[in-house]
């Protein structure tokens, strides 16, 4: 009884799944076709660059401290020698702070990454959405994240729908 009970359950459960819709998109390929992606990309990697640059001339000063303490050691009693050391080190902690203020969880580069490209992603997941309920999906898979997808058919691509839908199609493709 509990194994024909079983087999009624997998059995239906299998229908049912066979009588969904499904598709996948490529949002990686979204991404790159959208005009407001690469600005934010580009905005992103100059606010990098100049934390980057700030990063580096912190490393340099203290860099400098401790060449101008190795060289001024010998004329320095312990006590100078103890607060420049104490002043380097004091940099250093800076200079972690800064860092993780910085590219550490949640920091300005995370912030601003996410205030750049939210946008544009949830434009993305808008036009996904509407997709799928045109073309009548349950289920819709991003081929570009981390699901592996071993084969694909291209008629469950739905790609260049997202794409038209965003206004970024290809004017001679005819995919409908």
């Amino acid at each position: 009884m509990k194994h024909s009970l079983f087999t009624f359950l997998f059995v239906g459960l299998t229908l049912s799944l066979f009588g969904q819709k499904f598709g996948y998109v490529d949002t990686e390929f979204i991404l790159n076709k959208m005009p407001e992606y690469q600005q934010a990309q580009q905005e992103i990697n100059q606010f990098s660059t100049r934390w980057q640059e700030e990063i580096q001339n912190m490393q340099k000063e203290i860099a400098s401290m401790y060449s101008d303490l190795k060289a001024e050691e010998v004329l320095l009693t312990k006590e100078m020698r103890a607060e420049r050391v104490l002043a380097i080190e004091q940099k250093e902690m800076e200079l972690k702070e800064h860092q993780k203020k910085i590219f550490g969880y949640e920091g300005m580069y995370f912030l601003k990454k996410k205030e750049l490209i939210k946008p544009v992603q949830d434009k993305i997941f808008e036009a996904i959405e509407k997709v799928a309920k045109d073309k009548r999906l349950q289920i819709v898979f991003d081929k570009s994240g981390d699901l592996i997808m071993i084969y694909t058919d291209p008629r469950h691509d739905y790609t260049d729908y997202v794409l038209e839908e965003l206004g970024h199609g290809d004017p001679d493709d005819t995919i409908k």
